[in-house]
């Protein structure tokens, strides 16, 4: 089989990719190769400020993204290797695809710990999802082992099951806040969660039947969750509590024990009430902090690690630090021809001043927009300048309920000690942060209903002394918009 473009992966930066080649080339076909019958489809697109998105992810079946791109053939095959010097890709029937261009977009895998063990589980996409659905049904207590995004939205909508939140830092969703922030998450731990008034789902939802995953890890073959992918869904146990969730601060996991090795161990196992547990549990889990708690199982959120695997045998690509396929400012590889986007690449050019990379399904989306508009360029003898959306860091979310933005060098990313804070809190209502050096905003976080994120956004961006402001910046009487239009 030959083809112009091939895009391998179904996930947010794949479909991306696809679809912008598709409106950019539409006399070209475009192939792209995924695992899963599932495709990430983004829709409710919405455009905040100049470099904030916010968006939904949907799960279809392949054939829709067919039939939205007439120029787009989709098949669901895993790939075996990839000969960059021929420009062939190997499927995993035998079949060759010869290509011109190709971008490679096949995400992470979650960095388990244990993975091996039937009572450790990771949340990476939909079919781990309903896994984790499945067993939660049965739990009385579980484990949630991380810090980030996904571990931080578990222990919010788990209800009916005690839960321990175990992270190797000093305060909560400390990858994506400050522990100012996380001081006012913490008051949301164990509230109950406010009743929402249900309304039919505007979306469809696709399901997957018994699907095997190739490969003997058993790995995921989806694309990431998408930024609502907690939504409408059921994670409820079998007691009947509300919230329970005790943090265990500055820990990780030193053993997972069978309950035979637990007995014959002659260790003490805690309820969470630190007296000993007289229950019997299928794990117990000791933590570095000699605590051993016994669970139904243990949720591994603790990130996830770039999906390189098939792509490297017989190649020459340079990777980063953290594993990524390193990329330059064209989201090319060092393999002519070979470009990659989303979770798998890490950006190898000078950043902006303010940007950094961070693997979210919004720069999955930006970098897999742009690797389809420097294929398209390069294809024609052009060169495109950076797209704008890697001049500042710009991400939403919802964490606790909240909604939660974060511009720039948020957490004073890079700017060792010469900085200086401005903090506004209202306990329940809002945090905003904002981070100043030499006078000028360098990053912010924001909590709540703010509307303060276009304006801060722009400070950022044009860097205007704000040190006459300083003192009015975040005054709540004062509207700060009046002082920047």
């Amino acid at each position: 089989m030959m083809t112009k473009y091939v895009v391998v992966g179904g996930g947010i930066a794949g479909v991306t990719c696809a679809e912008t080649l598709s409106s950019l080339c539409p006399e070209d076909e475009i192939l792209l190769i995924t695992a899963s019958p599932l495709i990430k489809a983004i829709t409710n697109y919405k455009k905040i400020t100049k470099t904030l998105e916010e968006f939904d992810v949907e799960e279809r079946p392949n054939i829709s993204l067919q039939s939205k791109c007439e120029n787009v053939k989709v098949v669901q095959k895993s790939v075996s290797s990839l000969d960059a010097k021929s420009h062939v890709l190997r499927l995993d029937d035998g079949q060759e695809v010869v290509y011109q261009k190709i971008c490679l977009c096949t995400g992470g895998k979650p960095k388990l710990i244990a993975d091996q063990n039937p009572y450790v589980i990771g949340i990476r996409d939909t079919e781990s999802v309903q896994e984790f659905q499945k067993r939660l049904s049965t739990a009385r207590r579980v484990m949630v082992v991380g810090n980030g995004g996904i571990a931080t939205e578990l222990v919010y909508e788990i209800e009916g099951c005690e839960v321990i939140w175990a992270i190797k830092d000093k305060s909560i969703s400390s990858t994506f806040v400050d522990p100012g922030a996380g001081e006012f998450f913490m008051a949301e731990l164990n509230k109950k969660k406010k009743t929402q008034e249900v309304k039919p789902s505007k979306r469809l939802k696709y399901t997957v039947d018994d699907i095997k995953k190739p490969g003997s890890d058993n790995s995921p073959i989806g694309g990431a969750l998408g930024p609502d992918w907690s939504a409408d869904l059921s994670m409820t146990g079998t007691q009947e509590i509300s919230h329970c969730v005790t943090v265990e601060k500055c820990v990780e996991v030193r053993a997972i024990h069978t309950k035979q090795e637990f007995e014959e161990s002659g260790k003490r196992c805690c309820d969470l009430s630190g007296n000993p547990d007289q229950g019997s549990w299928p794990i117990y889990i000791e933590l570095t902090n000699d605590k051993v708690y016994g669970c139904d199982f243990l949720v591994s959120a603790t990130g996830v690690v770039p999906n390189t695997a098939p792509f490297l045998p017989g190649n020459q690509f340079l990777l980063a630090d953290d594993s990524g396929i390193r990329v330059d400012d064209m989201m090319r590889t060092s393999e002519k021809d070979v470009y990659a986007a989303g979770d798998v690449c890490t950006a190898g050019w000078e950043p902006a001043k303010h940007w950094l990379q961070m693997r979210l399904w919004s720069q999955a989306r930006q970098m897999g927009a742009y690797s389809a508009q420097c294929m398209v360029a390069d294809m024609q003898g052009q060169r495109i300048s950076l797209d704008f959306c890697f001049e500042v860091f710009a991400h939403v979310t919802k964490f606790f309920n909240y909604k939660v933005i974060l511009l720039g060098k948020f957490n004073a990313q890079g700017l060792g000690r010469d900085y200086e804070i401005l903090l506004r809190v209202t306990k329940g209502l809002e945090y905003v942060k904002v981070v100043l050096r030499d006078g000028r905003m360098e990053g912010a976080i924001l909590i709540g209903e703010t509307d303060l994120e276009e304006t801060f956004e722009n400070l950022i961006l044009n860097q205007t002394d704000l040190t006459p402001f300083k003192d009015h910046l975040l005054d709540p009487d004062i509207d700060i918009e009046d002082f920047f239009d």
